[in-house]
Order: structure tokens, then sequence, then C-alpha cells
């Protein structure tokens, strides 16, 4: 199933969407399954769509494709190095990145990443939970960064927390139609572009930690709640943005998160 969040005439909700239109109203249940409610059906480009999730927190996972650290002059981590975006931060397919005054930071740089949004509630998973069963479903995530304040403060809040600095969307896809955990699965292909030059190109196979083992490894710290978004990492090729540019996220199996850069 293919999803998404927008803007109804009674407030925000989700839709199903089937050959480009929004078929059905759907609510989420705690126990993860997607109760539906009868819609006309209208077409996806004639809605204002918001961000496709509602987390509670938003748990991003740091150098985890060897070609990105290097880039960057890191050393590989020996496990999953986490860090935090506030709910704050969240932005839709289609809105505008918000530069933060010159002042404050001089470059601000694109991440296109894979994201994954929890299903059910979870805590201390281990090695013979199926983390399938946790998972809702998959969309596209921008974790924007500035990078100078990044390399000053030592801790990354700061760089990654500014209001706009994590686009997510525009849509989901759910993990029964998405199944990167599938035997023989090659994963999912990431690309970024940049005023349509591709600047970065990855997969999911490459990453450093799996997903099942970031999973399971973010749960023996902290609660995973229905709604919480993982961001899994950047493949190398990361780079500033200024205003005007328009900045592209596209998965294989998703789609495409744009923004552009005001």
């Amino acid at each position: 199933m293919r999803y998404c969040r927008f803007q109804a005439n009674a407030g925000p909700r989700y839709g199903r969407i089937e050959d480009g239109r929004i078929v059905e109203l759907l609510t989420f249940t705690p126990e993860h399954a997607a109760r539906g409610e009868r819609s006309s059906a209208v077409a996806l480009e004639a809605v204002r769509l918001l961000p496709p999730v509602e987390p509670s927190k938003i748990i991003c996972v740091g150098r985890n494709y060897r070609d990105h650290a290097s880039e960057l002059g890191n050393e590989l981590p020996p496990e999953p190095l986490l860090f935090f975006k506030p709910p704050s931060s969240l932005l839709a397919h289609g809105a505008a990145i918000v530069l933060p005054p010159a002042g404050v930071t001089g470059r601000v740089d694109f991440e296109g990443e894979l994201g994954a949004i929890v299903g059910r509630r979870c805590r201390n998973l281990g090695p013979g939970d199926d983390v399938r069963a946790f998972l809702r479903g998959y969309t596209c995530v921008n974790d924007v960064t500035a990078r100078d304040l990044q390399k000053k403060d030592g801790q990354w809040t700061r760089a990654k927390g500014f209001d706009t600095f994590c686009p997510v969307g525009p849509v989901v896809v759910t993990a029964d139609e998405l199944d990167l955990h599938a035997a023989g699965s090659t994963g999912a292909e990431i690309t970024t572009t940049l005023n349509g030059e591709r600047r970065q190109h990855g997969h999911t196979r490459d990453l450093i930690f799996a997903l099942d083992h970031v999973v399971r490894y973010i749960s023996q710290v902290m609660t995973l709640e229905p709604g919480d978004l993982i961001s899994t990492g950047t493949p190398s090729g990361v780079g500033p943005m200024k205003s005007g540019d328009v900045v592209e996220v596209s998965i294989t199996g998703i789609g495409t998160l744009r923004n552009t850069v005001a």
C-alpha cells in the first residue's frame, strides 16, 4: 500500500493512494493496522501534501555509509552512531527549506536518505525478533545539515535541528509492498540531485549497519512508538545548497521528494 498525509477541509488526514488518486482515508491504530474509510477519489496533485509522518521522535544514523564517512574525513563507527532531529524540523514535499541567516551558518548541505516508519510499539528487540513486524513502511528523507555548525559544536543537535531541516515524503510505501528484508533483495537505490544534476547515488545494501540491526540497536536504548521515524544514513556526495536551488531525493519503489531552498 502507498499512502500520504494531506490537508483536507476537516484537517490533516491520511489517504491511501491508488493510480495517482487518494481513494480511501486512513486512521492508524497503535496496533499498527490501518482502518479505512470510504472517500471520493481525488487526484494526488490536487491536494496539499503534508509530511507523511507524525513522529514522537526522529532518530538518525550517522556515518552509515563508508564512502560518506570517508568524504568527510571521519572514522567508521564501531556501532550505530545515533542522533536526533526534532519533530519541529519536519517539512513536506514541495515546501521550501529555509536557510538560517548568514551570520548563523555559512554552509547548509543536503543528505538524501531512506526513512523507516515504526508501526508497532517495541522495546528490547532481540536477534530472534522479526523487525518487519514492527515497521509500517518507508519514505524519502533529506537530512539537511548546517555543516559548519556540525564541525564547530562537536555534537549535532543545532546543526541538524533547524525548522525545515527534515523534508520527508512525498508518500510512504508500506513494508508489505517494499520488502527490504526479503531473501535476495537488492535493497533500494538512493539518488539525490541538485538543480537536476546528480550528486548522490547509493544503495541500502551498502549500509554499514543494516536496517534490521539499526532497529534492534535503537530499541535497546529507547522505546519506539508507532509513527517514529528512523533515518538510516546518507551515501557520499553531500554538498551545499543556496537560495533558489531545487533538491530532489529519489528512492526506487517510493518516489521523489522535491524541495526548493529559500
